[in-house]
């Protein structure tokens, strides 16, 4: 009888891949990460920004957010060079009514960036205010920090005076204290005081902890009110105070570090006089 050969096993080679590196991260941050860090743009406009071809990477260009780089790498954006980050810096600006809240309008308005100092570097807005609604806008240089601050999860007050056209009372209120739904949008509740009547408006003070497209105007729109003059006076910590219209005015140091937990945060401690463009 012939014996079938028997196949042997053959013996696998060891792997000789260090634990650690298995599972460790990738060296280094995405690279959308490193141009918000930059100031180049918001995480979302670098990434549109990668998809289009305009960044390179050590030469080459990409056309993928999906990298991880390192400070050794050559970044360039629109053939310019990216140099290291900046500190994290925070400006207050009084934004005026008529301005939009963007670095270009297609229809041809004046944007808050053609009337900002020349002086000030390149900033970005966190979150927005619509054309006709004024008051305090932050700026800031960076935009992993613009991101951090525009979260719900920030969960920030943000504060308006508002003037109504018509008489509520304290009632005419109670749904949007509640919360209400506009066209399948729901609206979290509202912190509503009515302040007082003057002629044929009324002065409320509200507080929103997100801030949806025209959410107040569209509200009050909900409940029979029209408002006329919208003014946020504070976002989170940060006031409007006493600085006026297109007027500019950097953060200290330790506020922004008290405030946001930045240790790195190093704008000058000098505080500067504020900043006004002139027209």
């Amino acid at each position: 009888m012939t014996r079938k050969p028997v196949a042997r096993k053959t013996a696998k080679a060891p792997d000789k891949t260090p634990p650690q590196a298995k599972d460790s991260p990738p060296e280094g941050d995405r690279i959308a990460k490193v141009l918000a860090r930059a100031g180049v743009a918001s995480r979302r406009e670098a990434e549109r920004m990668i998809e289009a071809g305009r960044v390179t990477v050590n030469g080459k260009t990409i056309d993928s957010p999906a990298l991880n780089v390192t400070a050794r790498a050559r970044i360039t954006v629109d053939g310019k060079p990216v140099g290291e980050p900046d500190p994290e810096r925070i400006w207050l600006y009084h934004k005026p009514a008529g301005l939009v809240t963007t670095n270009r309008d297609e229809k041809g308005r004046a944007t808050i960036f053609d009337k900002l100092p020349p002086d000030l570097p390149r900033v970005m807005t966190v979150g927005r205010l619509d054309l006709n609604s004024e008051g305090l806008l932050l700026l800031t240089n960076d935009g992993g920090l613009k991101r951090k601050l525009e979260l719900p999860s920030t969960g920030w007050l943000r504060k308006y005076r508002v003037r109504i056209n018509g008489r509520p009372t304290e009632d005419t209120f109670t749904p949007l204290r509640k919360g209400i739904e506009i066209d399948g949008e729901k609206f979290q509740p509202m912190e509503i005081s009515l302040d007082r009547q003057q002629g044929a408006n009324a002065w409320a003070t509200v507080g929103l902890r997100e801030g949806k497209n025209r959410e107040i105007r569209r509200a009050m729109e909900a409940i029979g009110l029209t408002v006329n003059r919208l003014i946020r006076v504070s976002y989170g910590p940060f006031q409007l105070g006493n600085l006026k219209p297109g007027e500019v005015e950097e953060l200290r140091r330790r506020v922004v570090r008290d405030q946001l937990g930045l240790d790195g945060a190093v704008p000058p401690e000098t505080r500067r006089k504020p900043a006004r463009r002139r027209k």
